[in-house]
């Protein structure tokens, strides 16, 4: 069994090597469509009466003991949490296969092609990016829907090493930014001005 901190790292290292052979400008793009699906998931959640189901299970998960996992929870909470994460994974899984299937950037990659390795390098390091902008914002989600997928893919155990640094990471991922209204905002219109003033 492989811990999920260790999959976690693996999936970015095979992002960041997609990125070394897509180049940077492509790889900037998937991380503002991930950017795009949290503002979207955002919105949905917090201004559309669709979403109302959700928040009053996310009330009475809040009610549970902090040790509760999801097994434990009545089968209606399971049913929910699960479709939560499905409705927040589809959007981000849409909005990212779009991200990836950018139109080919002339000006930029004729001048890629003239300096191929800062392109690699350049690539390498946004595709890194966008791995953990992707897979970390799946794994706090499925964290926030408490592990849904057992014993296939348990829950980080406290009190070990590896389970703790899985837990402390949880706080570095963009759902946790994403969060904050304002810092949100500012994150799609820097975005939006990127893309505007760089890519057209």
């Amino acid at each position: 069994m492989i811990s999920i901190l260790s999959a976690f790292w693996m999936f970015v290292i095979l992002f960041g090597l997609i990125g070394a052979m897509r180049g940077w400008a492509k790889e900037l793009l998937v991380v503002f469509s991930v950017v795009l699906a949290l503002f979207l998931i955002y919105v949905l959640e917090t201004y559309t009466h669709y979403m109302i189901p959700f928040r009053e299970v996310l009330a009475s998960v809040e009610n549970l003991p902090a040790d509760a996992t999801f097994e434990s929870m009545p089968a209606a909470i399971q049913e929910e949490l699960r479709t939560q994460f499905w409705s927040r994974a589809t959007i981000i899984f849409i909005l990212s296969f779009f991200g990836y299937q950018t139109p080919r950037l002339a000006v930029i990659r004729d001048k890629a092609r003239r300096e191929r390795i800062q392109d690699v390098l350049l690539g390498a390091v946004m595709g890194l990016v966008s791995g953990f902008f992707i897979m970390g914002t799946l794994w706090w989600y499925m964290a926030a829907a408490h592990y849904p997928f057992g014993p296939e893919i348990l829950a980080p155990q406290p009190g070990t090493p590896m389970g703790e640094a899985a837990i402390n990471i949880l706080k570095y991922f963009p759902p946790v930014f994403a969060s904050n209204q304002i810092g949100l905002f500012f994150a799609v219109v820097v975005a939006f001005m990127f893309v505007l003033v760089v890519f057209i």
